[in-house]
């Protein structure tokens, strides 16, 4: 379905047609703009709350800077779809996050706009200040360098990290704090009630201005007055909000706050600020879902609700005729309530997606027991190594692809120390719509390189709770599980739960000619292909390793006696994968066999839905029938070859 844009919005296919408008049209472009994004994602679905937010800031931006000369940086990118329908992208913007469309984050191959690629938070800073460092190298003075980063990206130490350097280099870099209180859920933490303290006072915003008015006035007046203004914006600042000299003591010019929904305000604004030099942070205060009540009302649901009817606000359901199964993040959630009601020592942490891995649920129902520690992956895992070192069991839920974040710390913090963390990995696997920043890719290799480390991936609801179940025992150290986002396949899954021997796989069905080894969910579609496959007259063993890290050397002493054509599968990156693992296993032990591995290939996998890129890298239900007939066949031939 294609959506019309307003009037003012058709004439708008690049920031240079942005340009031709006057000042007091800008007003009506942003409802235009909103709306818009309003209508688009309403029907084909995305991120929505953020975007809504930052309207009238991204109208501003391209409105006053010159674009992509000048370089916008968005953080995380949850903001950017006005950006991406004002810079060349408007009439295809209904692919947005569709397989084969574009992304639903900024990237740098889809658009010269699109300064740097990214879907992982508090990047930006770090990224505009290499740019503007690179910039004034080459001599080009005359460059902005805007990085927009939210109040939740800034609590990340990478974020912190690039305010400490950039506060030493006389750079052109301008940071606009987005301060929404949000990020997808309530943001926490010291942090938080600082920026309100700020956005809050009324003696510091009643002189704001005029400090803003001096030193944007400033360079007429002389040289030695810049210096005099300096000391005197300081000086009331000090006075007026004890607090307020956070960001200038890592010598930034901090201006603001402002109201992030005044357009034309911000246009002046930004003209000023464009004409200071040295690394600037204007704070804007803005509302997540800004123009959607209901939206501005509940922000977390609102953050990406799918499609949804725009005028009475019904989020859009696929009704079933029979019960379904649930989602594995909410297995997790409820199990480990279970779980810590028996077991005091249990704690649970996230790094700032308690609703995107329902950990929400033991924050409602034992609030002492669990912790949301912001946007801080390298944070939670070192917190939870200290938890463990005194006696507590903690379940550290991170998705995959942020669990890369936290790599040093799980090795050096963790492993080395031999500790009993349970690191729960959501998102597993290829993840869909977010596309390749947040694929879950590379877990089973990069975490079964590490000493001490267990790793384990469950084939169903039942499976997951008994791994937790199993990695709360005592004396488990490091613990690795992990599962795809989406649905399981029990209906009826909440079973008692009972401990599996680590290192133990399963027999689901024995066969001839053709072993299938599979890990985790995905072992789904290997049961899916065999009733195709048995119809056939193909009867391939089929078995479920559980876990990549220790190996079932049972079950791979039993395969390779009596085998010697093995599939291998696995949604994840074949390199240093399972299937790596079972080759050196068959090195190792002086076996032979043809093994075929099916999973992730060694490219970036861009975004669609999870079965659509199973099909693409080859190894959903259709791919692996393929490959057993093939290997089958080649077997056959090479028989009566012989």
């Amino acid at each position: 379905m294609k959506v019309t844009a307003g009037p003012l919005l058709q004439k708008i296919n690049y920031p240079s047609d942005l340009k031709q408008l006057k000042e007091g049209d800008l007003k009506q472009l942003s409802q235009e703009l909103r709306q818009y994004i309003i209508d688009v994602v309403s029907v084909n679905g995305g991120h929505f709350a953020s975007s809504l937010g930052v309207v009238e800031l991204t109208v501003a931006l391209h409105y006053v800077l010159n674009t992509p000369y000048d370089q916008l940086v968005w953080d995380v990118g949850h903001q950017a779809y006005g950006h991406k329908i004002l810079t060349g992208r408007r009439d295809v913007f209904d692919t947005n996050r569709v397989h084969g469309g574009i992304s639903g984050f900024p990237k740098r191959a889809e658009s010269e706009y699109d300064t740097f690629g990214v879907g992982h938070s508090s990047t930006s800073i770090s990224a505009a200040l290499g740019m503007a460092v690179a910039s004034h190298y080459k001599g080009e003075t005359d460059r902005q360098h805007v990085a927009v980063i939210g109040d939740g990206s800034m609590t990340a130490g990478l974020a912190f990290e690039a305010l400490n350097h950039a506060g030493i280099e006389n750079s052109n870099l301008l940071v606009i704090l987005n301060d929404n209180c949000m990020s997808i859920d309530p943001n926490v933490g010291a942090l938080k009630e600082y920026l309100t303290d700020l956005s809050t006072s009324k003696h510091y915003n009643r002189f704001r201005d005029e400090i803003a008015n001096i030193l944007t006035k400033i360079s007429s007046i002389g040289p030695d007055a810049f210096k005099i203004a300096k000391k005197i914006e300081k000086s009331i600042k000090g006075t007026l909000l004890k607090k307020s000299n956070f960001f200038e003591a890592l010598q930034f010019r901090y201006f603001g706050p402002i109201d992030g929904h005044d357009v034309e305000h911000l246009v002046k604004i930004l003209k000023d600020l464009r004409d200071i030099p040295g690394p600037k942070l204007l704070h804007c205060v803005t509302v997540k879902g800004k123009g959607y009540a209901l939206a501005e009302k509940d922000q977390t649901k609102w953050h990406s609700p799918g499609l949804f009817d725009k005028i009475t606000g019904e989020i859009k359901k696929t009704v079933y005729e029979k019960p379904q199964p649930p989602k594995y993040q909410d297995v997790f959630g409820h199990t480990i309530i279970e779980l810590a009601e028996e077991n005091p020592k249990i704690l649970g942490i996230t790094p700032a997606m308690p609703s995107g891995c329902s950990l929400t649920l033991m924050m409602k129902a034992m609030p002492k027991r669990a912790f949301d520690v912001g946007i801080a992956e390298q944070h939670a895992v070192t917190f939870s190594a200290g938890l463990a070192t005194q006696g507590m069991i903690p379940f550290c839920n991170i998705y995959s692809s942020f669990m890369q974040r936290a790599y040093d710390q799980v090795i050096h913090d963790v492993a080395i120390q031999n500790l009993n963390v349970v690191f729960c990995l959501d998102r597993a696997g290829l993840a869909g719509a977010d596309g390749a920043t947040h694929h879950g890719a590379y877990d089973l290799a990069y975490m079964r390189s590490i000493p001490n480390m267990t790793v384990a991936s469950p084939m169903n609801e039942e499976e997951l709770r008994n791994l937790m179940f199993t990695a709360q025992q005592d004396n488990m150290g490091p613990f690795v599980i992990r599962y795809p986002r989406g649905n399981g396949v029990m209906v009826d899954w909440k079973r008692p739960m009972k401990a599996i021997s680590v290192g133990k796989g399963r027999k689901i069905c024995d066969g001839e000619d053709v072993a299938i080894l599979s890990i985790g969910h995905i072992g789904n579609e290997v049961v899916k292909a065999f009733s195709e496959l048995n119809a056939d007259g193909y009867h391939p063993a089929h078995y479920d390793m559980r876990f990549v890290k220790p190996l079932d050397a049972i079950i791979l002493h039993e395969v390779f006696s009596k085998f010697n054509k093995i599939i291998t599968v696995e949604d994840g990156c074949l390199q240093g994968g399972m299937g790596s693992a079972i080759i050196e296993f068959m090195s190792d032990n002086g076996y032979h066999a043809q093994v075929v591995r099916l999973g992730i290939p060694d490219k970036i996998v861009e975004h669609g839905e999870q079965p659509e890129l199973w099909a693409e890298c080859g190894y959903d239900a259709a791919a692996i029938i393929n490959q057993v007939k093939n290997i089958t066949v080649n077997r056959t031939t090479n028989t009566m070859a012989s």
